[in-house]
């Protein structure tokens, strides 16, 4: 671990989560005087970690006199910056900063940062998959896996990949990604946004702050939202577009059905064919992750096997059964309409579609055209359905409201017929009727297997 002499002695945690417990962790390791406090209840699993390492904590509350005396305070993702402790920390001119901000201190690794509204997930597994397969020591964290904080603090990884959402991105300042991927900018958490676009986008632009002309820059050609901003935004790193829509001389583009990815590094092409991730939205994530490995100088044959084999993570375009001649896929983690649109987008049957929760000011107008041409009924699975009910009845003969997953996957069940897809895509959040997104997957998984 590399030692950063630092005078801030007292470092606060706010939020005892997977990332807060990381950093409180390392923060002890690397002699602060650790203070962790969250809002709500603690997981009894991390309040053991806690008391195990000594660190003193508070749960259900926020003590703003103890808050107060921090010289510096690493903040949970989670809890937005309009929260009254946050807006009081910077009142007095206390630095707030991300748990990923602060690990970086303390490694001196390769850093490959994957960001966007739609998909990290999948590419930021994939890019991990394709490192690991190569034989590089590479650690995977930010919104996935074990906290990066943990991760600095207990292994030595000469890599790490890293999924960044716009919430971690915003409170970090200082920190250099490398190799910087930017897959998409659509609609999303806006309220934390003001309700503008181009403030979402600036955010998402802070993953290339820090870059300089050693490092490189991987962005979706086609994306108009990001298009946009680069008209005017300076950026230090190399660029490497993708795009499916238009033959480019750098980065990646697709020549009828193969990808094509040029670098200073070589070339390597492939067979959409032959990819494990099928769909249009696919093609851009496998892009990127392809971008990244010749950056690195891996293997043309290593990125091929990952990308014919890479297994689909969980929540995530899931195949969970095919029961009667009916095939049922969890895509639980499509919290937002654009992530439903991708998942049918790749349907090739005819689709009996899952959809609902807590609507974040949803426009379901983008699904029109796929709900039009590929879903034969909606089963809404919410407490609140009624802007489902107004977009779609015109559109979709039949409407079912359900209020359990198990509910859902048997009237789901009974609309379907051999040869069609049962397709769990929300287009919301999850905590009206479950924990989280997990949960919901798992709910729904469980349910398929009872049928």
């Amino acid at each position: 671990m590399k030692s950063v002499e630092s005078n801030t002695k007292i470092l606060v945690v706010l939020g005892a989560g997977e990332s807060g417990t990381g950093a409180a962790y390392l923060a002890k390791k690397a002699g602060y005087d650790v203070f962790v406090s969250d809002f709500g209840a603690i997981a009894d699993d991390h309040k053991k970690q806690l008391t195990d390492w000594n660190i003193r904590f508070e749960e259900n509350q926020h003590t703003e006199e103890e808050i107060l005396k921090a010289n510096e305070v690493v903040k949970s993702p989670g809890i937005p910056g309009k929260a009254p402790i946050v807006k009081k920390l910077r009142e007095k001119g206390v630095p707030v900063i991300s748990e990923i901000e602060f690990a970086g201190r303390y490694t001196n690794a390769n850093i490959i940062g994957i960001t966007g509204s739609n998909g990290k997930t999948t590419t930021t597994s994939l890019t991990y998959a394709i490192l690991k397969k190569a034989g590089l020591n590479v650690g995977l964290a930010g919104n996935i896996g074990n906290s990066f904080a943990y991760q600095v603090a207990t292994e030595q990884f000469d890599h790490y990949v890293l999924e960044l959402s716009s919430f971690m991105l915003d409170d970090m300042y200082r920190f250099r990604v490398n190799i910087a991927v930017l897959l998409n900018i659509t609609p999303d958490h806006l309220d934390r946004y003001d309700y503008k676009l181009e403030n979402y986008a600036a955010s998402k632009f802070r993953i290339t702050q820090n870059q300089t002309a050693d490092d490189y820059f991987i962005y979706c050609e086609d994306d108009p939202e990001t298009m946009k901003v680069m008209v005017d935004k300076n950026i230090e790193a190399q660029r490497l577009p993708f795009s499916i829509k238009k033959k480019l001389s750098s980065g990646a583009y697709l020549d009828q059905d193969h990808i094509i990815i040029n670098t200073i590094k070589g070339q390597f092409q492939m067979s959409i064919n032959e990819l494990a991730l099928q769909g249009k939205h696919n093609i851009y994530n496998s892009m990127a992750a392809g971008i990244v490995a010749r950056v690195l100088e891996i293997r043309n044959d290593t990125i091929r096997e990952s990308m014919e084999n890479f297994r689909s993570i969980e929540h995530r375009l899931e195949f969970v059964a095919k029961i009667s001649g009916i095939s049922f896929i969890n895509d639980s983690k499509a919290t937002n309409v654009n992530s439903t649109w991708y998942a049918l987008e790749s349907m090739t049957t005819d689709v009996v579609l899952i959809l609902g929760g807590v609507d974040k000011g949803n426009d379901y107008s983008m699904l029109n055209e796929l709900v039009k041409q590929k879903v034969k009924a909606i089963v809404c699975l919410g407490k609140d359905n009624r802007r489902i009910h107004d977009a779609f009845e015109d559109m979709v003969e039949v409407i079912v409201n359900t209020f359990s997953a198990q509910e859902a996957v048997q009237v789901a069940y009974h609309l379907a017929k051999k040869g069609d897809t049962v397709l769990l895509s929300p287009a919301c959040a999850s905590f009206d009727l479950f924990k989280n997104y997990e949960d919901r997957g798992r709910q729904f998984k469980q349910a398929v297997k009872e049928l």
